[in-house]
């Protein structure tokens, strides 16, 4: 239980670190959030959890496929926030995002 305890407050200490360097200086907030930070967590969860060699592996594997159809989502968001504001700007690149996964898994099916 302590380990559990422990592992969503260093998560979440994670994001909110993340969000206040991005409050005070956008460039290095994004750079940091840029960073695989929560997956290389993740790693390390799993490690410690004696996942197994091949477990921790293929999450790597698998994440690096899953990054390409969340990609143009960093494109679209900043001019529909611009021009329709954040709510709508949010809910169309969830939406965006969530039809390329869609259509990205049928690609990869075929394709593997």
């Amino acid at each position: 239980m302590v380990y559990l305890l422990l592992k969503y407050l260093v998560t979440a200490a994670l994001v909110v670190i993340i969000s206040e360097i991005a409050r005070r200086n956008d460039r290095m907030g994004s750079l940091i959030a840029s960073l695989p930070l929560v997956t290389i967590l993740t790693l390390f969860w799993l490690k410690f959890e004696n996942a197994g060699e091949e477990k921790i592996s293929n999450h790597a594997y698998y994440t690096f496929w899953f990054v390409i159809p969340t990609l143009p989502m960093f494109l679209i968001f900043p001019k529909l926030n611009a021009t329709c504001g954040f709510w709508v700007a949010m809910l169309c690149s969830i939406a965006f995002t969530t039809v390329l996964f869609y259509l990205y898994q049928l690609v990869l099916i075929r394709l593997f």
